[in-house]
């Protein structure tokens, strides 16, 4: 029989966008490879949201991005429902998308990390938390949302409109950008990340032409074994399945590499980095996509 999956997208969160454009090639591939698909564009309405999967779709390809799609809270949802999903489960995805607790686990698990520390909202813009340069991003917000570089000589941004709650204050790491996926059991390659201006931004990752990549990475082999045998160790750590990808940075001058965070739910856009990766490999979009809706699982 045809498996019917259903695949959730677009969302309330600040990357509705990129969900609805993932998801919709996520459709497309699995429509190529010959699954029923129906799409479902998820609202804060849970009664409508039951509706829609029933009757209950065999598999949700979980094509959801930012809070509520991939923070554990959908996945609560399809747990207790008993329908299986793509992607990690709650409590992988609750950890990953908590920046300061997955990098305490990193830490303890002898992956390296950058120096960092909490800093509430009401504290942000008064006065430099550490010695500049240094990184602030939201401690639970994906794709580089609401992310700044504070450097020697800038006036530090206006905070003023700061709704993301808790901050992350992390030492400014220079050199290179690099992501690594993971599939199942096995880390794909590594690709270095160029923007052509600033850093890798929301707007860096998800506007055509704003960033070179280069896969594989031109770097040294050890470093690339390195990139992978980090990722592959903080999926684990973390507990995530089927795919994830991890971020680094690393310092070519002090040999020095330390992993960003884990992103469960990597974007599956026509400029996303696990299909390229993938592609390098000689997966194929619509296989890579049959590949997640086979290992799909719940913990229901």
């Amino acid at each position: 029989m045809t498996k019917h999956v259903a695949v959730i997208l677009g969302g309330w969160s600040e990357e509705r966008e990129v969900s609805l454009v993932s998801g919709e090639a996520c459709a497309k591939g699995l429509e190529e490879k010959g699954y029923e698909v129906t799409r479902i564009d998820l609202t804060r309405d849970l009664k409508e949201t039951l509706e829609a999967l029933d009757p209950k779709p065999d598999v949700v390809f979980n094509a959801l991005h930012g809070r509520y799609g991939e923070d554990g809270t959908i996945q609560a949802v399809l747990d207790l429902l008993q329908i299986p999903y793509t992607h990690s489960g709650l409590l992988a995805s609750a950890v990953a998308m908590d920046k300061p607790m997955a990098l305490r686990l990193f830490r303890a698990a002898g992956i390296p990390t950058a120096e960092g520390m909490i800093v509430k909202p009401e504290d942000l813009g008064r006065g430099d938390p550490m010695p500049r340069p240094y990184v602030v991003k939201p401690a639970r917000e994906g794709s580089s949302v609401g992310v700044y570089i504070v450097q020697e000589g800038d006036n530090g941004p206006d905070y003023s409109s700061w709704t993301l709650g808790d901050a992350l204050v992390e030492e400014f790491i220079p050199g290179l950008e690099l992501t690594t996926a993971v599939m199942g059991d096995k880390a794909l390659a590594v690709t270095e990340l160029r923007p052509l201006e600033g850093f890798y931004s929301y707007e860096a990752k998800y506007t055509d032409g704003k960033t070179t990549h280069l896969c594989p990475a031109p770097i040294p082999d050890d470093v690339a074994k390195r990139c992978q045998d980090y990722a592959l160790r903080a999926h684990r750590i973390l507990g995530c399945r089927g795919v994830s990808r991890a971020d680094f940075r690393y310092d070519a001058a002090k040999d020095r590499l330390i992993i960003l965070e884990v992103n469960t739910q990597p974007g599956m856009t026509p400029l996303s980095l696990v299909p390229e990766q993938a592609a390098y490999k000689g997966i194929s979009f619509p296989d890579l996509m049959k590949w997640m809706v086979e290992n799909a699982q719940c913990d229901g």
